[in-house]
């Protein structure tokens, strides 16, 4: 690389910029020229758009201070003649007018003017604006005070107006601007005049409100107050008028005051100023001829509002004008000079540009740029050089192409024509050589690895792949195709997310996106769809090369374990139950639920082959369907597990003899998928000795229930046929005895006293009946119900015994009540037997269709359920009935014996 240390100034500067120097002087006196005259023009035009945009601004407050000037004269008749029709609504509407037009000034003044602040001017006669408005509502002010008011208002505004038009940007802006101004203190001389005299005419010369012209001094008469100031000021700024507006406007002017209105104002100022009332008009006259003279000078002033706009906008449009002229011709000056210097600058840069492109490409081992320059000065001799030079790089690089065709053809052996190259050019080509040999030793070494890699990933037993970011397959091993059940072709011709199931889609692409961010690596489990149908749990671990578009993925088939570890936790939660002592249909139920679980389906039922052949649903997850009940008869006709059209059976086996089925239909269009018969088999295999436990419990639950029935059956059968017989028949030989007695016609004392001997055996006998009968099984129970009955057992106890009874009015189950009975009478005997105890307490309450009985005693305790079989046949007695008896009797601390017995929901309330 050169250095530029030590080099002149002017060799450092490229020749195109050398040439633009020669031309830079007068291109320089022509821009200072033009920069000078832009600027004045500027300054001149940014004078007269403010005075445009002021002027803009002055004529929205025109518009407010006629509105206020009809406002005022509103306000005024209303103070003079409230009276007067329509003169209230005519305020309103005045009022409604002005807020408008406030309103529309205020916008205007928002756009700024470089005047003073407009806008808080606005802002200020607003508020006293409403002020006047409360005064003149309230009746504070006179109907002069208001008129002075509204005027005072109206005369700041027009002050504003002439600060606003005070400018005068050119002549003819000017005058206009005079004209105009002098037009608006006419026409607010005249609106005051109108409201004087509206007063004066309303209530009569005593309430005049005196010259304007010097409001500290009121005229003695006021005819003669109101005749002259508004008249001479009028006058003098219609001659101001007169003197700075067109023809055109003077003609008008002539014409408006020449008209009967016009005539009408100038006979009543001339009726006021010689005294003669005669002469005055009425109030609607004045009020009518001098709103349309008013109305006429109005639209006059609105034709100088006219010309002065158009003052404006023709003062602006000529300066602009003017300048883009002058801009314009220094342009085209401008643009000539630079033209000339830039085809000088053209004829040497382009050449010398382009051999110096051609020597950079070169550099950059572009071969395909040309040099066509072919002049006859000192660069062409220098683009002759280059394309020598381009040719040998041309050559060069043929060299280079040829032996990367050889190593994409893998013919490795080729290697480059030194010989036709010399220098530099030859040494860089028998370096290539040396990087041929040295590549095709490495080559053979990748090959090897590669086949190697390629039998790991044919023989793996596991499922590798290689998949795009695009959503396909690029490489699938045959145990991906084995595993699947498809054809390698077809996986690779259909986005792999179609072979995943559609429940488990939509993670599955949560997941593709988070591998498209170039996670490291991740793991996760999800389902594909087998060629046949059936679904399988792939668990996979995946790493994307984002720079390549590549994930490299590895998965393994868990099915299998997936379904064991189901079928595990199935077989848990159902021994739970029965371990617990669950209802046997609650462990039906869950057996079905879970089988409907392991199976994708709602509808699975548990049936038991009774005698006749009939099959009896002990639980169900749903109401098996018709071709579910056909699978059922042909598990017992066959012994083996069937399917009959969407459902399936499989037998359960217990004691080596067919208990039942498991009947599973699908609850899907689709059938069940294949092998449901041996995994239902399997399975229910695993359940049976659960279900047959569940059964054995169910069973023994209704044997114990039918022995405690039948043995209070067999009790009121004998207390029956006791009443009925042996009490009979010696209620009939006591009888007979004292008929006996009172025919012997032997008295003597030793036969009278042996037959009271026997007639006493005989009611004693009568009297141990009676009892036995009574235990057997209480009258008091069947009549009087389980609380009555409770509270006879504590008055005929040994042991003092407290009641706290919480039962229902309405009798409870049959069953129910003898059981309390029993256990209640068992306890207070063992009270008083074996515990000695002193005090036993009883309580008995109803809750949660529950009756709990709870019987404790402070005796010597340690009482052993299983040590004899009064408690044992309590415990069978309460069961029976399906509640649960539990006795806590720790030695020295008393014995406590609660049951728990389940009501029927009518029973409870």
């Amino acid at each position: 690389m050169r250095t530029c240390a030590g080099t002149p100034l002017l060799a450092r500067l490229r020749v195109g910029t050398k040439l633009m120097l020669l031309v830079l002087l007068p291109v320089s006196g022509l821009l200072a020229f033009t920069v000078f005259s832009a600027v004045t023009d500027w300054r001149e035009a940014r004078t007269l758009r403010d005075f445009r945009t002021a002027t803009r601004v002055s004529f929205a407050l025109t518009a407010l201070t006629e509105a206020l000037a009809r406002e005022r004269l509103a306000e005024v008749l209303v103070a003079v003649d409230p009276d007067r029709p329509g003169v209230t609504a005519e305020r309103d509407a005045a009022r409604r007018a002005t807020d408008r037009a406030l309103t529309a000034a205020r916008a205007g003044a928002a756009d700024g003017t470089g005047q003073p602040d407009v806008l808080g001017q606005l802002d200020a006669k607003g508020r006293q604006l409403f002020a006047t408005r409360l005064e003149a509502g309230s009746g504070s002010f006179t109907a002069t005070e208001t008129e002075q008011t509204y005027a005072s208002l109206t005369n700041d505004l027009l002050n504003t107006v002439h600060q606003l038009d005070s400018g005068r940007p050119s002549r003819a802006s000017g005058r206009a601007a005079d004209g105009y101004l002098a037009v608006l203190e006419a026409i607010e001389a005249a609106e005051r005049e109108r409201a004087d005299l509206a007063v004066l005419f309303a209530t009569g010369p005593g309430n005049a409100p005196g010259a304007r012209g010097d409001p500290s001094q009121a005229l003695s008469d006021p005819w003669q107050a109101l005749s002259d100031p508004w008249q001479a000021l009028e006058a003098a700024q219609l001659d101001t008028f007169r003197q700075n507006v067109s023809g055109r406007l003077k003609v008008r002017l002539s014409g408006v005051l020449l008209q009967p209105a016009g005539r009408t104002v100038r006979a009543t100022r001339e009726a006021l100023a010689a005294g003669d009332t005669a002469k005055l008009p009425s109030l609607d006259r004045w009020l009518a001829a001098s709103t349309g003279r008013l109305t006429a000078l109005r639209a006059i002033a609105d034709a100088a509002e006219d010309e002065l706009a158009t003052a404006a906008d023709r003062d602006l449009r000529a300066v602009k004008d003017r300048g883009e002229r002058e801009l314009g011709l220094s342009v085209v000056v401008l643009l000539a000079v630079t033209v000339l210097a830039l085809a000088l600058r053209r004829s040497i840069n382009r050449p010398l540009t382009e051999v110096s492109e051609g020597a950079k490409a070169l550099a950059d081992g572009d071969l395909s740029y040309d040099i066509r320059y072919a002049g006859r000065d000192e660069i062409g001799d220098v683009a002759d050089t280059f394309r020598e030079l381009h040719v040998t790089s041309e050559r060069f690089a043929a060299e280079i192409r040829t032996m990367n065709t050889a190593i994409d053809d893998n013919r490795l052996g080729h290697r480059a024509d030194v010989a036709a190259f010399g220098g530099t050019w030859a040494q860089l080509l028998r370096g290539m050589n040396a990087t041929m040999a040295s590549f095709a030793a490495a080559h053979g070494r990748r090959d090897k690895a590669e086949q190697e890699l390629e039998s790991i990933f044919n023989l793996s037993l596991d499922l590798l792949c290689i998949s795009g970011l695009d959503g396909y397959f690029k490489r699938v091993n045959p145990a991906f195709e084995r595993t699947l059940g498809y054809p390698g072709s077809t996986l690779l011709s259909r986005p792999y997310i179609d072979f995943v199931h559609e429940e488990d889609r939509d993670r599955v692409q949560a997941i593709l996106d988070r591998l498209a961010t170039g996670a490291e690596v991740v793991e996760f489990e999800n389902r594909y769809v087998r060629g046949d149908g059936t679904d399988c749990w792939l668990q996979w671990s995946c790493r994307p090369v984002i720079e390549e578009g590549l994930i490299y993925a590895a998965a393994r088939d868990v099915t299998e374990s997936r379904r064991a570890a189901r079928e595990q936790a199935a077989l848990r939660s159902v021994a739970t139950l029965v371990a617990r002592g669950v209802p046997p249909h609650e462990v039906f139920t869950a057996v079905a639920h879970e089988v409907g679980l392991l199976l994708s389906t709602s509808s699975a039922a548990v049936l038991r082959y009774e005698a006749d052949g009939a099959a009896t649903v002990l639980g169900s997850a749903r109401t098996a369907a018709t071709e579910g009940q056909e699978a059922a008869r042909a598990v017992a006709a066959t012994g083996r597990a069937a399917r009959v059209g969407r459902s399936v059976g499989a037998p359960i086996v217990v004691d080596d003899r067919l208990w039942g089925a498991v009947v599973v239909s699908a609850s899907r269009p689709e059938p069940l998928p294949r092998g449901a018969e041996s995994r239902l088999a399997d399975f229910t295999e695993l359940i049976a000795t659960a279900i047959a436990n569940a059964d054995s419990r169910a069973q023994l639950a209704a044997s114990r229930a039918r022995v405690v029935a039948a043995g209070d059956a067999s009790r009121r059968r004998i207390e029956r046929d006791l009443h009925d017989g042996v009490q009979q028949r010696l209620v009939s030989l006591q009888l007979d005895l004292r008929m006996a007695e009172s025919m012997t016609e032997d008295q003597s004392a030793e036969l009278v006293e042996q037959l009271a001997h026997i007639g006493k055996g005989l009611d004693d006998t009568f009297e141990d009946l009676l009892q036995i009968s009574r235990g057997i099984h209480p009258a008091i129970l069947s009549k009087g119900g389980l609380g009555p009955a409770l509270r006879a057992l504590a008055r005929r106890s040994a042991v003092p015994v407290e009641l706290d009874l919480e039962l229902p009015g309405a009798r409870l189950p049959e069953r129910i009540e003898v059981a309390v009975y029993y256990v209640t009478s068992e306890c207070l005997t063992n009270a008083a037997k074996h515990a000695r105890a002193t005090v036993v307490e009883v309580r008995a309450r109803v809750y949660e269709d529950v009756l709990e009985v709870v019987i404790g005693d402070d005796g010597v305790g340690g009482a052993e359920p299983g040590g004899g079989s009064g408690l044992i046949g309590l415990t069978d007695r309460v069961e029976a009935t399906g509640g649960r008896l539990t006795v806590r009797s720790p030695p020295g601390r008393g014995t406590t014996l609660i049951a728990r017995l389940p009501l029927p929901r009518s029973a409870a309330e």
